[in-house]
C-alpha cells in the first residue's frame, strides 16, 4: 500500500470507526454465533495474491462483525472497558511511529512522557508522593504495565525476592528454595483470581481470608490468619488489599490492615482495577483510607477514564525493588538509570513495550481533570438511577452497591431463576449483563460500561430485564397468567 493508498483508506477508516459509534446502538449486542462459525467462513489458507481493500472491508463487516461483542454499545453491562475519539487518534500516532520504548535510549519521548503522565495521574486520584517520581533521588514512580494481572504477579514477586533476602540477613546461609516454601501470602475470599493464578505461577502458599457481611477485608480477620499461619511455622509476607471488588466492587478497610501489615513486616499490594479512577473526584477517596501503609497501587484507566485497552496504571514507592527483581543485564542496554532517564524493561515481565502513555496523554489533555470528574460523577449517577428501578420491582433484590456504577441483584427465589434469567437476557442479544456470586447467591452483576449510555438507554434495559423476569416467572409458573 503506497502512501496515497494509505491516506485514502485511512480516512475511509475513521469515517468507519466513527459511523460505527454513532450507529452502534442499532447492532445486537452480543453476538449469536456458535463456536466455530469463522473458521467456515475464512478459506483454510491464506491468499495467493493480494486481494482488493474493498473486498477485505466487505468479508470485515460480514463475517467479523457478526462474532463480535459490542463493548461500547450502551447497552453493554457485562464489562467496562471505555474509549474515546482523544484515546483512538493517540494509540492511531503511537502504533504509526511504532516505537520500541524497553530502555531510554530506544525512544526518550516514550520514556519520559510515560514519567510525566504516572505523575499526572497519580496526583489526579490522590496518591501521596512518594509513590511518585518527583525528583532525581525519588524512590517512588509509575510505570504503565498490559494488566492487573501482570501487576498482581510483579509485586508478588518483588515482595518475594524481598522477603528472601531479609529472612537470608536474618537466618544466615539458608537455602532460598526452602525458605520460599514456608512464605504464605494473603486475599480476601473477593479478590480477583489473578492473585490465584500469581501464587501458582510463583510457587506461593495463598491464605484466603473471609470478609465480612459487606464484603470488606477486616483487620481482625487478617490477623487471625497470621497468627495461625505463624503457629504453623509459616512466614506471611505479602497482602493483595481489594478496592472495587470484581463481584460487588467493594472495599477493603485499609486503615485495619496497614498497621498490622506494617508490625508483620508484609507488603501491601492494593488492585483498584475498577474503582481506582474513581478517586480523580475527591468525594470517592474516602476508600482509599489508609494508603500510606502501602506498598503499591494499581488500577486500569481503560475501565472508566475512556483510555483504551491494553491501560494499567501501577505505581510503588520504591521501585528498585521491582528492579532487583527483574533486571537483567544485556549487550543493548545501557547502564543503571535514574530520574526520567528509566529502562522501563526492568519494571514489566516483558522486554518489548509499546508507546502507552501518548494515548493517555491525549485523553488527559483532552478532557482535563473537570472532564474527567464529569464523566466519572455521570456514571456513578446512572448507576444509582438503575438501582433505583431495581429496587421498584419487589421480584428483585440488590445484594450490593457502592454508588460507583456497579449493582448486583438477583430475582427472588432458587440461584437457578436467577440463572436462567441471566442466559436468556444475555442470548436476547438487546443487552448483556455479567455474573456475580456472593456468599453461594447467583446474582447479575451490572455495570455502567460506555461512555455514551444514557438514562433512556438504561430504561430500554430495564424494560428488557422485567419482560424477561415476567416471561421466566410465568414458566416457573409463578403466575397463573402472564401479567398485562
Amino acid at each position: 500500500m503506497d502512501i496515497d493508498e494509505f491516506r485514502k483508506r485511512g480516512k475511509e477508516m475513521v469515517d468507519y470507526i466513527a459511523d460505527y459509534w454513532e450507529n452502534i446502538r442499532q447492532r445486537r449486542v452480543y453476538p449469536d454465533v456458535k463456536p466455530g462459525y469463522l473458521r467456515k467462513c475464512i478459506p483454510e489458507e491464506a491468499p495467493e495474491k493480494a486481494e482488493p481493500w474493498e473486498k477485505i472491508m466487505e468479508d470485515f463487516e460480514q463475517h467479523i462483525m457478526k462474532g463480535v461483542a459490542h463493548t461500547q454499545s450502551p447497552h453493554m453491562h457485562g464489562y467496562a472497558v471505555m474509549s474515546s475519539g482523544a484515546s483512538v487518534l493517540g494509540d492511531m500516532l503511537a502504533n504509526s511511529m511504532n516505537c520500541m520504548s524497553f530502555a531510554w535510549e530506544t525512544s526518550p519521548a516514550c520514556t519520559e512522557l510515560e514519567v510525566v503522565v504516572t505523575n499526572w495521574l497519580g496526583k489526579m486520584v490522590g496518591l501521596p508522593s512518594e509513590f511518585l517520581n518527583t525528583a532525581e533521588e525519588s524512590k517512588g514512580g509509575g510505570v504503565l504495565q498490559n494488566t492487573t494481572s501482570e501487576a498482581t504477579l510483579l509485586t508478588l514477586l518483588s515482595s518475594r525476592r524481598q522477603a528472601l533476602s531479609r529472612l537470608t540477613v536474618t537466618l544466615g546461609n539458608v537455602d532460598e528454595a526452602r525458605l520460599s516454601s514456608f512464605l504464605v501470602a494473603y486475599c480476601s475470599d473477593q479478590a480477583h483470581s489473578s492473585v490465584t493464578k500469581a501464587c501458582r505461577i510463583s510457587s506461593v502458599r495463598l491464605h484466603t481470608v473471609q470478609s465480612d457481611e459487606q464484603f470488606c477485608l477486616r483487620g481482625s480477620k487478617l490477623a487471625t490468619a497470621i497468627q495461625m499461619d505463624r503457629e504453623a511455622g509459616l512466614i506471611p509476607f505479602y497482602l493483595c488489599a481489594t478496592l472495587g471488588t470484581t463481584f460487588s466492587c467493594s472495599f477493603d478497610n485499609l486503615e485495619e490492615l496497614g498497621p498490622i501489615c506494617m508490625k508483620e513486616n508484609i507488603w501491601i499490594h492494593v488492585d483498584a482495577a475498577y474503582a481506582g479512577s474513581t478517586f480523580v473526584c475527591p468525594e470517592y477517596r474516602h476508600w482509599m483510607a489508609g494508603i500510606q501503609y502501602v506498598d503499591s497501587f494499581v488500577f486500569l484507566p481503560c475501565k472508566l477514564l475512556l483510555v483504551n485497552f491494553y491501560s494499567c496504571a501501577m505505581w510503588v514507592k520504591d521501585t528498585s525493588v521491582i528492579e532487583k527483581t527483574l533486571a537483567t543485564k544485556q549487550a543493548y542496554t545501557g547502564e543503571k538509570k535514574s530520574g526520567y532517564q528509566i529502562d522501563y524493561m526492568n519494571q514489566q515481565i516483558s522486554l518489548s513495550r509499546e508507546f502507552h502513555s501518548l494515548k493517555l496523554w491525549f485523553v488527559m489533555r483532552s478532557y482535563g481533570a473537570e472532564g474527567l470528574q464529569e464523566h466519572i460523577r455521570k456514571v456513578a449517577r446512572l448507576g444509582s438511577q438503575f438501582e433505583a428501578l431495581v429496587r421498584s420491582d419487589a421480584r428483585f433484590e440488590v445484594l450490593a452497591s457502592c454508588g460507583l456504577g456497579v449493582v448486583v441483584f438477583r430475582l427472588e427465589g432458587d440461584n437457578s431463576l436467577t440463572e436462567s434469567f441471566l442466559l436468556e437476557l444475555n442470548s436476547a442479544g438487546r443487552t448483556f449483563c455479567g455474573k456475580a456470586v456472593l456468599r453461594g447467591l447467583s446474582a447479575v452483576r451490572f455495570m455502567i460500561a460506555t461512555r455514551c449510555t444514557t438514562y433512556n438507554d438504561l430504561l430500554y434495559d430495564w424494560d428488557q430485564m422485567q419482560c424477561t423476569a415476567t416471561q421466566l416467572l410465568y414458566k416457573h409458573k409463578k403466575y397463573s397468567q402472564l401479567p398485562k
